[in-house]
């Protein structure tokens, strides 16, 4: 059983029940306004009418300090009911508290959903009849807010990625469902977690994100770990008296065997070795088993750091994580690495290049349609202005010695000699490389149609795949095995050596896929194997302060609730 939520996490000053309920000059102010009690009418249904009219003809509702975020979902349910409670028992409240408390292994802050508020309602409920319908009315507001905002979150996440990123593209929705039919079925369900489960469906790679922050929680709640000490580099057959300090640390992140670990001594070779080298893997860093700073900086980042990564990347897999399709893509950029993902499993990997920190590979979705073998390259304008045009004015042969026709707007070509590089009047001219070999797309390049005129593709550059950090290009995505991802996405009709043949030919050729394949280029810095192995990679586009920041901030309301 998971330990309440208290000993968890500080909890601001717990509001009573009687508190979160409209002072008697609220309540006057109800009367008096537009939204008054008519004659004869109920009570409760009559207050919960008058917070949802102000809600919808203010956009602002706040009960003694609590504000009501569900401006456009809360009316909707509640006018659905004609007003009625939508909360009749202790039994509901108790749900909806275990769901809140779990919010806090999805990496989310139980503060966001009212729950002091709402532990205080569970008390008052207790003794219901004693609550005068005023109380009731503000008691059942504040819950349905309660669980829009968890739900909304759960979902969708809590950070809007338009708010980080205005080009995201991926959509929200939810699948066809009404969001206010499927908060009140959520109301309504024996239990409400087991609803969320069920109603918020989740692939593997988002549950074993889950996984490595209990576990990485559980290490900060065991003391985290010492910082190795700086020093020398170490080697294979080295002694340091830091080395059991190393073999400590190593053993609390599983990279060696606790009792490996005990028994070390300051002699560095063997068991010690091959954990520094795990840990290299796990951290996208060169795989040598040398103890150098780059190795340390890593193993000397703070348990508390990597919780917040971890976070961080959970809430990125809410933004995208839902309803998945059976086949699809997956480029983790940050991670510089391909994905093929099969029925819930990772059937084939492969190391890629992405785009330099300037000109940054986008994060967005789309569908894999078709292939072109031997291509040619268009040099976008940006790359025209910015790399070629320099090269050219020192080097007019610049461009003979990579195979590069220079075409008219009407598509002719042009002789080159006769053209001034140094003129503006030059960016009317297009720059087209010819297929081949040292071709900047390689052999084969995948087209996923998109704004960014982003795609997948070969490269002549192979060299930058043995690099630790692989971003090197303008913005496309380099595979380091094209010919083998081609065969995987283009079936089992074809065989890697109708592939090969296929290029052997040397013409530009185009073939639809008989079956497009989604595509998603995402940013983690954070993944979990099958093994449940944790790697961090660096942040090469810095965006993991932005986010974790905007993860600590209060709530705010969402347009779209």
């Amino acid at each position: 059983m998971a330990p309440r939520l208290g000993y968890l996490m500080p909890m601001p000053r717990t509001t009573s029940a009687r508190r979160l309920l409209p002072s008697v000059t609220t309540q006057i102010a109800l009367v008096l306004s537009t939204w008054a009690l008519p004659a004869g009418a109920q009570p409760v249904e009559e207050l919960i009418r008058a917070h949802v009219e102000q809600l919808r003809a203010t956009g602002d509702l706040e009960l003694d300090g609590v504000t009501i975020a569900a401006r456009n979902l809360l009316p909707r349910i509640y006018e659905a009911r004609e007003f009625a409670p939508t909360w009749r028992s202790p039994a509901q409240i108790d749900s909806l508290l275990e769901t809140i408390d779990a919010s806090y292994h999805e990496g989310l802050d139980p503060r966001d959903y009212h729950v002091d508020q709402v532990r205080a309602a569970r008390a008052a409920f207790a003794n219901v009849d004693a609550l005068t319908a005023a109380e009731r009315a503000a008691l059942d507001v504040m819950l349905t807010d309660s669980v829009i905002r968890l739900g909304y979150h759960l979902r969708f996440g809590k950070i809007d990625p338009i708010a980080l990123n205005p080009n995201w593209n991926l959509k929200q929705d939810l699948m066809g469902r009404d969001p206010a039919v499927t908060i009140q079925h959520a109301i309504d369900a024996p239990s409400m977690r087991e609803f969320a489960d069920a109603a918020i469906p989740r692939v593997f790679l988002y549950q074993r994100f889950k996984g490595a922050l209990a576990r990485y929680r559980e290490i900060a709640a065991a003391g985290g770990w010492a910082a190795v000490p700086a020093g020398p580099t170490l080697k294979l057959g080295m002694t340091d008296a830091r080395v059991p300090k190393l073999a400590e640390r190593l053993a609390i992140t599983g990279d060696l065997d606790a009792q490996a670990a005990s028994t070390a001594t300051p002699s560095y070779s063997g068991a010690l070795v091959d954990g520094v080298r795990r840990l290299q893997e796990r951290h996208g860093l060169a795989v040598d088993g040398v103890l150098g700073p780059g190795t340390l900086a890593v193993l000397n980042v703070p348990v508390e750091a990597r919780i917040d990564q971890i976070r961080a990347n959970l809430e990125r897999a809410r933004w995208v994580f839902y309803d998945p399709e059976s086949e699809f893509l997956v480029v983790n950029i940050a991670g510089f690495r391909l994905y093929v993902i099969r029925r819930g499993e990772v059937v084939w990997r492969t190391r890629v290049q992405v785009g330099r920190p300037y000109r940054s590979t986008p994060i967005f979705a789309s569908t894999l349609s078709y292939l072109v073998f031997n291509p040619t390259w268009t040099v976008p304008p940006t790359i025209l202005r910015q790399d070629y045009l320099p090269q050219l004015k020192r080097d007019p042969q610049y461009l003979a010695a990579r195979n590069i026709d220079v075409l008219d707007r009407a598509g002719k070509a042009v002789e080159q000699s006769g053209i001034d590089w140094s003129s503006a009047r030059n960016l009317q001219y297009q720059l087209v490389q010819r297929p081949g070999p040292t071709n900047a797309l390689g052999r084969v390049k995948f087209m996923f149609p998109n704004e960014y005129f982003v795609y997948l593709h070969d490269t002549p550059s192979r060299d930058l795949f043995d690099k630790e950090s692989r971003a090197f290009s303008s913005g496309c995505i380099r595979v380091e095995d094209p010919l083998e991802l081609a065969q995987m996405v283009l079936g089992d009709k074809w065989s890697r050596e109708r592939v090969e043949a296929m290029i052997a030919a040397g013409r530009t050729q185009t073939v639809i896929l008989d079956k497009p394949i989604a595509v998603k280029l995402l940013y983690w810095t954070t993944e979990v194997d099958a093994a449940g192995r944790v790697s961090f990679f660096p942040d090469v586009y810095g965006r993991d302060p932005a986010l974790i920041a905007a993860l600590a901030q209060p709530f705010t309301p969402s347009p779209t609730l």
